[in-house]
């Protein structure tokens, strides 16, 4: 991804040198007037000139802080805030080590285009390259994972450089989306304020709940003389309410992920991914066209569709996007949507009926196989959460979010603004992101995640004495391990016996944490179920503050239901087909 650099001074170094106070306050309120209202602080002393300029600005009013110890749990927390908010948001760490810790999140805001301001405090120039303690290297630390970095020097004006960082962050530039920045803040001794400065009066900060809500968009019909074509609208991730608007513009079948805030309305099929094959090159009515909105990322099948020779895709894109470069993929970049429209054309009535009933079939079938279970399956939790959630849900990455793409009933009209880190469809920092979600949203979320994706930030649960406690209901799929590699090829190998134990160990990473006693020392409610009818009670409760509901499961199981799925849907579908 194209980045910007400035390491070069300020036109202001002439100036007399600014002590580190002066500096941060003047950081503080460029950062402010530039949009900026939500900071997350992880302590440290060389940032301590930022810090107190923080906490005057926020007894002032003027902007709200958020306190983590833990710098990647930090950045991820201002993602999930940036997210909601749609605002940039700004994450300040200490020098050394806790500017590595923020990569993750850095790398997941560069491919998913958010506006993630890291300011990375550090030491001047006198002691870097000494051995003086916490110094490294750096400015550029982020390579091309940043829109912009800069490096200001110790006693310099940063506002030109702030400026410029925000410009970029909110995606200012030509042909650079939104994106994270970093700002190198050098800061001198003292690092604390004279003795004869203090906080001024508190002042209550007025609260907004700016987070966005579900939407629903119209777009005009179609016009008669647009030629009749077997089309599918495909909408990947943050494709939004203009992909279901166009499919149903263009009578058109709506095959949408979860993330796409797309699932919905009357020409969403469901379990669509198992119906792809039924509609391939050797079908009676093989798909011609793909219209693709957003980012597609859950399934082999999909991959398999825009890889197809025989089908044409084009994909919209009105602005610049982060992920993927230009020129790398094979779908036709189209900017506005009339030339969208030329492209799909419209559908056929008899095109549309024929995927909705095989869609409804589908959904029959396999809710047929899930009912026969008993006990907690992914794919049966994953319907009841996106059946049951109301104002913010996150997806978390690996079976969860796969698990909704295949047994979420599509509604009517959207329920929940849906999220998920799929920049880079990591695990990391997943509860620290739905904290974030909750508290920028100011509305009720519910993460949905399974149990090693819990354990890998299970230190995003902690909160210091006197934070803000985010609505928050946490569903965890514990099945004692990663369930995933047993529904890719690796679960062959394991079937197979050839490698003993080794995909167990390497891939199913077993373990016996009680996360029970994990809520309990984190101060989070948590409740226990097995059964689908013990999670729909559970999911019925309003969400008060936080709170744990662990679903056990078993996952050596779930390559079998997946199979029995997709034999039911395949014989209920190929009946309808055959008619």
């Amino acid at each position: 991804m194209t980045s910007l650099n400035d390491s070069a001074p300020d036109a202001t170094d002439t100036a007399p040198e600014l002590s580190a106070l002066e500096a941060a306050r003047i950081a503080v309120g460029i950062l402010l007037d530039g949009g900026v209202r939500h900071v997350v602080v992880s302590p440290g002393s060389r940032s301590a000139p930022m810090a107190y300029a923080l906490a005057e600005a926020s007894a002032e009013g003027r902007v709200e802080l958020l306190v983590r110890i833990d710098e990647r749990a930090a950045g991820f927390t201002a993602l999930g805030l940036a997210l909601s908010t749609g605002s940039p948001v700004a994450v300040l760490t200490t020098s050394g080590t806790a500017v590595g810790n923020l990569l993750p999140a850095v790398m997941e805001a560069n491919h998913a285009a958010v506006p993630l301001i890291v300011l990375s405090a550090d030491r001047p120039d006198e002691l870097r390259g000494t051995g003086a303690n916490q110094t490294t290297i750096q400015p550029d630390l982020f390579g091309e994972q940043v829109r912009f970095a800069a490096d200001v020097p110790a006693g310099s004006n940063p506002e030109r450089a702030i400026q410029t960082g925000l410009s970029a962050a909110n995606g200012a530039f030509p042909d650079l989306p939104p994106g994270p920045v970093q700002l190198n803040l050098a800061f001198r001794d003292p690092l604390v304020p004279s003795p004869e400065e203090a906080l001024p009066p508190a002042v209550e900060r007025q609260r907004y709940r700016i987070g966005t809500e579900p939407l629903v968009m119209n777009l005009p019909p179609a016009p008669d003389e647009l030629p009749e074509r077997r089309t599918v609208v495909l909408a990947g991730h943050d494709a939004g309410p203009v992909a279901e608007a166009f499919a149903r513009a263009h009578n058109l079948p709506l095959l949408a992920e979860p993330s796409s805030n797309a699932r919905f309305g009357p020409n969403a099929v469901g379990p669509y991914r198992l119906l792809l094959e039924h509609f391939g090159p050797s079908a009676a009515h093989p798909i011609e066209r793909v219209v693709l909105f957003g980012r597609p990322t859950l399934s082999r099948p999909v991959a398999a569709l825009l890889a197809r020779s025989d089908v044409q895709a084009a994909l919209y894109q009105p602005v610049p996007v982060a992920w993927y470069e230009p020129g790398r993929r094979t779908e036709l970049p189209l900017e506005n949507l009339a030339d969208l429209a030329d492209f799909a054309g419209r559908g056929a009535g008899a095109w549309l009926d024929t995927w909705l009933l095989a869609g409804s079939a589908a959904q029959h079938a396999l809710d047929g196989v899930l009912s026969a279970e008993a006990a907690a399956t992914g794919p049966s939790v994953g319907s009841l959460v996106w059946q049951h959630t109301r104002g913010q849900l996150l997806l978390g990455s690996s079976n969860g979010i796969r698990d909704v793409d295949l047994a979420g009933l599509p509604a009517p009209e959207p329920a929940a603004t849906v999220y998920a880190n799929r920049g880079l469809a990591g695990i990391d920092g997943t509860i620290s992101t739905a904290t974030g979600i909750a508290l920028g949203g100011r509305q009720e979320t519910t993460v949905l995640l399974g149990d090693v994706t819990f354990l890998h930030d299970a230190g995003g649960l902690l909160l210091g004495a006197g934070e803000e406690q985010p609505e928050l209901r946490i569903v965890v799929l514990n099945d004692s391990g990663g369930a995933i590699f047993g529904l890719l090829e690796h679960g062959a190998v394991a079937e197979g016996g050839r490698y003993g134990d080794a995909v167990e160990r390497l891939f199913g990473t077993p373990h016996s944490v009680d996360i029970a006693a994990l809520a309990a020392a984190y101060g989070v409610g948590h409740s226990v179920v097995s059964t689908t009818a013990g999670l729909a009670e559970a999911l019925g409760q309003p969400v008060a503050g936080r709170s744990i509901v662990e679903v056990r499961t078993d996952r050596h199981s779930l390559r079998q239901l997946h199979g029995r799925i997709k034999e039911a849907v395949a014989a209920a579908v190929g009946g309808v087909l055959a008619r």
